[in-house]
């Protein structure tokens, strides 16, 4: 266990992500001509979410998808279709990501696996030289957050984190324009999730599917017995596997609000909630709020997984200024109310995840700054996992940010990191 926790210091020193990844994406932009002239070849890793990554990577001229990987054979079978019928150069589907790895003619992969996944490919990725786009939340734990940081700057790697708001162009005018006062002094957030998720119901012992490697597929995790309603989505519901809602879809909002009121860490967090809807396995709160109070500002998270709130009309999240309002949807659109409520102003503009891939993968060709660079990616985790551990602990956690480490309360300080599977601890 002690390998795979980074000191809380080190942590520090790495997360000043700004300027060190702006130096690494210069030094390692490929700015000779014969790479310019060669496609940027990529692994997806995950093929739920990720056949979004290769749909995303397709649209690139000069992108190559030159692995699909996955632990469900039909997923692997389905994205090597995808890709076959749209590219004239190869593609290989494996089962195993450490198979791609060992390929020095690959560039970068692109991680969409489960989330306790995450951490541990990005760093096995950042050690084997190649770039890495991982999806949200990036982390498992709050130990992991750190030893992502530090991966990507020992091994003088990009590392993207999947916050892909951060290139919406609106949404990015949108925090210009509160940096600039139209709203006056943004004193407080607050972020909504609504959603009408069923019950996983009660699991069942059940043979593996011969189309699943799930021995593989828990990696990292100290293993579990297989049930029948655990894959492919409902393990983001139990704690030895995700982060619940807060984790899934907090991360996005949370990420937003911590941009928005321009604050990294908390120094208090509360969650008040639970799992009220059904009597089945989910072992995460379906409904619940959360407060974060940064000092001089305040971010709230409003969830409500299983009950979708027609008849209200939820934005995703709201910025509070002394001079009015500024809303953000889920989309590329943001409103601006004045303190009397009155709508002032709408821009909107569609959607597309497409920007963030672009970015990622200028930031490797010619030196673009990344929009979601994991140090900055993983403060935002870090409010999630915050939560979490007050939520489990059932306790408020006391937070110091400048030392990254919670403060007199053992129940919290204990879910700061998890138990590997032996010979999966990350090691730096």
């Amino acid at each position: 266990m002690k390998n795979s926790i980074l000191n809380r210091r080190r942590f520090l020193q790495h997360s000043a992500a700004g300027v060190t990844a702006a130096a690494l994406a210069k030094r390692h932009s490929l700015h000779a001509a014969n790479k310019a002239a060669n496609k940027l070849r990529v692994g997806v890793i995950g093929l739920g979410r990720g056949m979004a990554h290769v749909k995303n990577y397709l649209k690139l001229s000069d992108v190559e998808v030159a692995y699909v990987c996955d632990v469900d054979d039909n997923r692997t079978a389905n994205g090597l279709s995808v890709v076959t019928k749209s590219q004239a150069a190869a593609c290989r589907g494996i089962t195993d990501l450490r198979r791609m790895l060992d390929d020095p003619h690959l560039d970068a992969i692109s991680i969409a696996a489960p989330n306790f996944w995450h951490a541990p490919a990005t760093i096995l990725g950042c050690q084997a030289g190649k770039h890495v786009y991982v999806e949200k939340p990036g982390s498992h734990n709050a130990a992991e957050a750190g030893l992502m940081v530090a991966a990507a700057r020992k091994h003088k790697r990009l590392v993207q984190m999947g916050n892909q708001r951060r290139s919406y162009p609106l949404i990015i005018e949108a925090i210009q324009r509160m940096r600039e006062g139209v709203i006056g002094r943004v004193l407080a957030s607050r972020s909504f999730y609504s959603s009408g998720r069923g019950s996983i119901g009660k699991g069942k012992p059940a043979p593996v599917p011969k189309h699943l490697n799930y021995e593989l597929w828990q990696g990292p995790a100290p293993e579990r017995p297989y049930k029948d309603n655990l894959i492919p989505y409902n393990w983001h519901w139990h704690w030895h596997y995700g982060g619940g809602e807060m984790a899934n879809n907090g991360v996005h909002a949370l990420d937003l609000a911590r941009w928005g009121l321009g604050v990294d860490l908390p120094q208090r967090v509360t969650y008040g909630g639970g799992r009220y809807h059904f009597d089945d396995d989910q072992e995460s709160p379906d409904t619940g709020t959360a407060l974060f109070d940064f000092g001089n500002c305040t971010a709230i998270w409003d969830q409500s997984s299983c009950l979708r709130r027609k008849h209200e009309a939820l934005p995703f999240v709201v910025f509070y200024g002394d001079n009015g309002t500024l809303t953000m949807t889920t989309g590329n659109k943001y409103i601006i109310h004045d303190l009397a409520g009155k709508e002032v102003e709408t821009k909107s503009a569609p959607a597309s995840d497409f920007l963030h891939f672009t970015n990622f993968v200028n930031a490797i060709r010619n030196g673009e700054k990344l929009n979601a660079e994991i140090g900055d990616g993983q403060v935002s985790t870090l409010l999630c996992h915050l939560a979490n551990m007050a939520w489990r602990s059932g306790s408020t956690v006391d937070f110091d940010p400048a030392k990254r480490s919670i403060v007199d309360n053992p129940a919290a300080a204990k879910l700061w990191a998890r138990e590997y599977r032996p010979g999966w601890e990350p090691q730096v």
